[in-house]
């Protein structure tokens, strides 16, 4: 309930910078501010540069980044968190955040030392598509890469670009999927999001990419295999690199939360538009009323909230849990398996259709007005629309999944 607990006009004590109580601060002080700025964003198809300075430079973007360059090394929680408050502003936005900063961790967990090095002597805003495409080519001297991927949230304010993609030798013969580091310079952003091109999450910048013939040196490639890698006795790159088990990369759970912090986000900015209404306006049916006499009004107040606060402990108890599954590789050196991984996506995905009931609640309560076009509720609406869309969202895959890792027929997904 952590995003609960402040008002709309109101911020968290002022806290040290770096760490999450400062962060939170910020992020809580850009509410209003983010909520003006949801039309222009919208048209922009992500945010503007004046809110991706104040992000920089208090240091959001270091949340997940090793303390070992420079970075804050910030519990997944603490990212988690920080993601639904920005969410609470503007869901696009802390879409377009959350998935552009995170893969931050990615490179901390799966990448070489040198790889690291070179690239956490920046910030880094790195959009992935973990979604074969396109295809590279192996060279004496690196990768030629080339290819159009789609979805890359996070895109406006990136500096590299995660993507995966077939390979193969000179001569034709497959080597596999391996996820490529690709700098600002070598991918072109395609005009593809944002303004009329979608129904929502117009603000998250998630535009496809276009690479055409990069060569990407040996270091800034890894084999793909993210998703089911074995731990062993001695864990990931990053493990050794940091000694920290955040680092041990168990990916599909963890993007899974990214998703839907974003969508406790949404839920919250609907009860907050919900909520302003409870005083603003009557009831829509007779006996005509302030909405805050009206018992139906008060019981549907009091569900949004039950929805919403559980949602979000659903989402932060299984980060917990995904955490203490790392510190116990840690102590034991007993895998922290897939299905395992497999098992907290469905506890998240709970706590994602809450969320999603608290807003159809929300809107189909409101009154209609909230549904004209401009309107906030309209805004949230189509976000969380649009997130029902991904495969995230398809609840009966991972409960699927769950069961065919446990009988040893697991899915790619």
């Amino acid at each position: 309930m952590s995003a609960s607990l402040y008002a709309a006009d109101s911020a968290p004590p002022s806290a040290a910078e770096g760490t999450v109580d400062h962060l939170l601060g910020v992020a809580t002080r850009l509410r209003p501010v983010l909520r003006a700025a949801q039309a222009e964003h919208e048209t922009l198809g992500g945010y503007s540069e004046v809110i991706h300075k104040q992000l920089l430079d208090a240091g959001f973007y270091r949340m997940l980044q090793p303390k070992r360059y420079g970075g804050l090394e910030l519990p997944l929680e603490d990212f988690l968190r920080v993601a639904v408050e920005i969410s609470r502003g503007d869901p696009g936005v802390g879409w377009s955040f959350v998935l552009g900063a995170g893969h931050a961790w990615h490179i901390a967990s799966f990448f070489s030392e040198q790889a690291q090095e070179e690239l956490f002597a920046q910030d880094v805003i790195a959009p992935g598509r973990t979604i074969p495409r396109g295809r590279a080519v192996r060279t004496a001297r690196g990768y030629r890469l080339s290819g159009t991927w789609d979805y890359c949230s996070g895109s406006m304010w990136s500096t590299h670009a995660m993507l995966v993609a077939p390979t193969f030798t000179e001569r034709e013969e497959p080597l596999g999927l391996r996820a490529y580091l690709v700098p600002r310079c070598d991918y072109e952003i395609l005009d593809d999001w944002g303004g009329d091109h979608v129904l929502g999450m117009r603000a998250s910048s998630s535009n496809s990419v276009r690479v055409e013939d990069a060569l990407v040196p040996e270091h800034l490639s890894v084999v793909y295999d993210f998703k089911d890698h074995t731990l062993g006795e001695h864990g990931t790159v990053g493990y050794r690199l940091h000694g920290n088990p955040m680092y041990l990369g168990r990916t599909l759970a963890f993007f899974n939360c990214e998703l839907v912090a974003t969508q406790i986000g949404a839920a919250w900015a609907a009860f907050d538009a919900f909520d302003e209404l409870m005083t603003a306006r009557p009831t829509s049916f007779p006996p005509m009323m302030p909405r805050t006499e009206s018992p139906e009004f008060h019981r549907w107040y009091g569900k949004m909230l039950a929805q919403i606060d559980a949602g979000e402990t659903l989402l932060l108890g299984a980060m917990r849990q995904y955490t203490e599954l790392g510190r116990r590789w840690e102590r034991t050196r007993q895998e922290f398996t897939p299905e395992e991984d497999a098992r907290l996506r469905g506890v998240i995905l709970q706590g994602a259709q809450l969320a999603n009931q608290a807003v159809d609640l929300a809107f189909s309560t409101a009154g209609s007005s909230s549904a004209r076009r401009g309107s906030p509720m309209e805004k949230y609406y189509r976000d969380v629309a649009m997130f029902r869309t991904h495969i995230a969202a398809k609840w009966d895959v991972t409960y699927g999944s769950v069961s065919r890792y446990h009988f040893g027929r697991p899915l790619t997904f």
